[in-house]
This record gives structure tokens, sequence and C-alpha cells, in this order.
């Protein structure tokens, strides 16, 4: 048996009951952390533990031993659904699962693993559920489960703003070539055949001992043995990957044959990078024209310009046709077009780096913001649809309101939103006899997003309440549909 079927083993969840009662013997072992991470999934078990603690029905079971006094009055009269799992409570369930994978120690993993079987037991045919239970067997190290609940994942959507088939494709080109890369050392090191029966860790510790007094010779099988050993057993990705590092380190001290180490670490790079990012289809994405802010600015200079909300009062407006007229339509992140209500066009699609909706979309600007250069590389590099796009933002437009409007974190201490960011910087160009806003309600009439978006929290790391302080302070004119800039 593996590691990762021996976690599952221990961990196993299904029942709610039993599940919910993990969450709050688990609430008392994070409460009072100082990790950053285990004061937030502390909270989620607390909100968690207080939707629990609201939902009528039949009387639930007590909390287990350990709980804290506090956890226990959330508790008190508690009750699990009697017609299964509502979505309040699993969106609660889901939240701290999330929160316990980025945790990333055991004792989260394993919570998080009982949450997701329980999930799954209950609702068959949850999206979130089984990006949940990909996402946590890849940190498990189980490839071969991560793809397969992906792929279940991918047969429940239409859109796939996650980037999953990208992750299904990485994951899938790792594997190949680690399977390369280790028919590779056999064929290399033929003496490692006669370590691969024997205890790995036991095997590996004898090569790291003969290296040790310079005996390569009788060092390198053994420690290519216990590589193959390794992943005969399906030992977890991390353990695997981990120990071909300190094999290859080792290597790279003492190897004279330069011809067949290249080849190797040629293997090694690529199943490494896969597994980071994914293939990369098309390194110069579809010959797309990078502009800075002074092009970006000559494009729009003298065009109407209408931003719409991702809201429900968008949905229900009407307003096509008088969107579709204006010269120029932007549109931001997850947007969802309905002709009669929304228009149809889209001229400029706006995008926070970190999801990859309406990407494959053909619009003729895509910019994409991000507060982090390195990160926001990534992204355009892993989530780009190459020929979806004409004219891409480059780093002048990565950021407006932080990088051109010079609004630092003591003078604007929230995350600026996509829409604040779009917005301030075509009031900083200035350049528009007609700058409208249609449907901006700051989440009043909820979202209107694609349906994979919809699960998506709105954050509280934005300044709703100041972003519409600054458009409300610049308004010509305001209508229950319309607010016009210029």
């Amino acid at each position: 048996m593996t590691r990762v079927q021996n976690r599952r083993a221990r961990a196993r969840g299904g029942e709610l009951d039993d599940c919910l009662r993990a969450c709050a013997v688990h609430s008392g072992k994070v409460v009072g952390s100082i990790d950053r991470r285990r004061i937030e999934l502390a909270e989620q078990l607390r909100k968690l533990l207080v939707v629990w603690g609201t939902t009528p029905a039949a009387p639930a079971p007590a909390p287990a031993t350990g709980a804290t006094g506090l956890l226990k009055r959330a508790v008190k009269g508690a009750a699990t659904p009697a017609a299964g799992i509502g979505n309040e409570l699993l969106d609660a369930l889901l939240a701290v699962a999330n929160q316990a994978l980025k945790c990333g120690y055991d004792d989260e993993l394993n919570l998080a693993l009982v949450i997701s079987d329980t999930v799954l037991a209950q609702r068959k045919n949850s999206r979130a559920g089984w990006r949940l239970r990909a996402r946590l067997m890849e940190a498990l190290g189980d490839d071969a489960e991560a793809l397969e609940a992906y792929e279940k994942y991918l047969g429940l959507t239409d859109d796939d703003g996650f980037g999953v088939r990208a992750r299904i494709a990485g994951l899938r080109t790792a594997s190949e070539r680690e399977r390369e890369l280790l028919a590779l050392l056999r064929r290399q090191c033929p003496r490692a055949e006669e370590f691969t029966r024997g205890d790995s860790t036991a095997v590996w510790a004898e090569g790291l001992a003969a290296h040790a007094v310079g005996d390569w010779a009788e060092a390198e099988p053994r420690l290519v043995g216990a590589l193959l050993a390794l992943a005969s057993d399906d030992a977890p990705v991390a353990d695997r990957q981990e120990l071909l590092s300190q094999y290859l380190d080792l290597r790279i001290a003492v190897d004279t044959d330069v011809t067949a180490l290249t080849e190797v670490l040629a293997l090694y790079a690529e199943q490494r990078r896969s597994r980071m990012r994914g293939p990369v289809a098309d390194p110069a994405i579809g010959g797309v024209q990078w502009i800075s802010l002074g092009e970006f600015r000559n494009r729009i200079a003298g065009k109407s310009i209408c931003l719409i909300a991702n809201s429900g009062r968008v949905g229900a407006s009407s307003m096509g046709v008088e969107i579709d007229a204006y010269d120029l339509v932007v549109r931001f992140n997850s947007y969802k077009i309905d002709p009669k209500h929304t228009g149809s066009r889209t001229d400029i699609h706006a995008t926070i780096h970190k999801h990859g909706f309406n990407w494959e979309k053909q619009v003729d600007t895509r910019l994409v913001f991000g507060g982090v250069s390195g990160d926001w590389k990534w992204s355009l590099r892993n989530r780009l649809v190459p020929g979806a796009q004409t004219c891409l933002g480059d780093e002048s437009l990565r950021w407006p309101v932080r990088n051109i409007g010079k609004l630092s974190t003591d003078v604007w201490s929230g995350i600026p939103t996509t829409g604040f960011n779009m917005l301030y910087l075509l009031d900083f160009l200035d350049v528009s006899p007609k700058l409208d806003l249609i449907g901006f309600d700051f989440y009043e009439s909820g979202a209107y997003r694609v349906q994979e978006a919809m699960k998506l929290a709105i954050t509280s790391v934005h300044e709703y309440t100041s972003e519409k302080a600054w458009v409300m302070d610049r308004a010509q004119s305001v209508t229950d549909m319309r607010i016009s800039l210029r």
C-alpha cells in the first residue's frame, strides 16, 4: 500500500456527520495559531460551524471531545439536512477544504481529504468537488487520481476558466517524460536492476554512504535502483522529484560524460517544466501585437466607450442594441453574453490574471491585470489562447491604479478591482468623448457571469465603497442603468 493509499485509509470520509465532527475537532486545534494560513483556516472553520449550527433539520451529533467551548456553543442544536448537504453548507465545507489545501500540512491535507470524500459522496456531480479532489490528489502526489478527477470536472462544465485542460496536458506530459528519464537511467546504469527489489530507503542510504567515501561506481547503481523502486511503488510525486534532484546534484559533480549527462538533464528539466506550467503550444502567443500605454491610447482616442458590469441588472436590462452602438465595448473577467440584454460585441476584455474565463473568446484587445510582475508573466504564458486576441497589453498596462496612477497602499489600501483598474486607465488617458458605465451597481443586484464563475466569492480584499465613491465624484449624469463620466 502506497503512502497516499495509507493516508486515504486513515482519513476516509463520506458521512456528513463524521465530517462535521472532524471539522469541529480541527477547529479546536488551530484556534490561537500564529501561522497565517491556519489563522485563515480557523476563520473558515468558524463560518462552517455557524452554518452548521443554523441549518434546520434533525438533531445534530454532539461535537467531538476536544472542541472548544465556543465551538460547542456554535454547534449546539445544530443539524444535518435531512435531504443531504445543502448549498450553503456545501460552500462552507469547500471553503474549509480549499484553505486546508493551501496550508499544505499533513493534518490539514487529511482534513481536506475527509471533506472531499464527503462532498463527492453527497454531491456526485459537484464541479467544485471534483476540482478540489484533483488539486488535493496532486498535493498528495497521486497523479493518476488527480487526472481522473480533472477529467470528471471537465465533463461537468463547458467553461475552463481555471485552465484544467492545460493542467491535464502538463501532468500527462510530465509523467511521460519522467518514465523516459527513468528508462534512460536504467540503460545508462544497468547494475541498478540489482537494487530495485529491496527497501528503497535503505538502498538510497547505502548509495549516499558510498558516495561519501568517493565510490561513485558503487553509489550510482544504488541511487538509481532506489529511484526505480520508488517509481515502481507509485511513491508520491514529491518524494520521487526530491530524490531525482538529489541524484542529479551528486552526478553533476562527478560525471565526465557530458553527452550522457545532458540527455538526462534535458528530460528532467522538461518533466519539471511540464508539471509546473503545462506544455506551451505556441511560444509566440499566436503572433499577438503587444501594445504599450501610448499605443493603447491611440487605439481608443476619439471613440465612445461603454464598460459593461457583470451585474444582475445588466442581465435583465434589454440594452443590447444600445450597448452595441458604442464604438468600443469593454467587458470584464467572467462576463456573460445575452445579446438582448448585454449586447453581442466585446472589443476589449479586461481581466485579472488569476483566472482564465473567456480568454478563448475572440477580441481585438485583451488587457490582463496583475499586481506581481512574475505571476502576471506566468499567467500570460500559461493562460493566453493563441489567436484569441489581436492586441495584448504589455507591462506598462499591467496594473494601472498602482503603476500609472501611483496610488500606493497608503493612499488606496485595498486591491483595485479589474473594473476600477480599467476605469482608472480610461479616465487617466482622457481621450474618449463618451465614457459610460452600464449596470454598475457594485453587486447590489448580484453577479451575472458565466456559469462556472458564479460560485466564486465576492472577495473582501477590494474597496468597493471607495471605488463607488471615486466613480460618483466624477459622474456627469446618473440613471438606474448608466453612469456617464464624459
